[in-house]
């Protein structure tokens, strides 16, 4: 075990809240409504922004050519 292992603690990095709270017997952290609803508007404002965006072209191109037909 190296010093950044026992930093850690025990815990892995990847092990997630509801996975930590099953080993140790405890209820995971449940949000309230208003900040699931926060949290939600939030969200949808940062990839909406992203969605607006659009495809560029060159990704576009690559998507059709994929999904072409298959000249055998």
């Amino acid at each position: 075990m190296n010093d950044d292992d026992q930093k850690l603690g025990s815990r892995k990095p990847m092990e997630n809240v509801a996975t930590r709270a099953r080993k140790t017997g405890n209820k995971p952290a449940r949000l309230g409504r208003e900040v699931q609803a926060r949290l939600g508007q939030q969200l949808r404002a940062v990839y909406d922004e992203v969605l607006n965006q659009g495809v560029p072209d060159r990704f576009a191109e690559l998507i059709n050519k994929i999904d072409a037909p298959k000249d055998k």
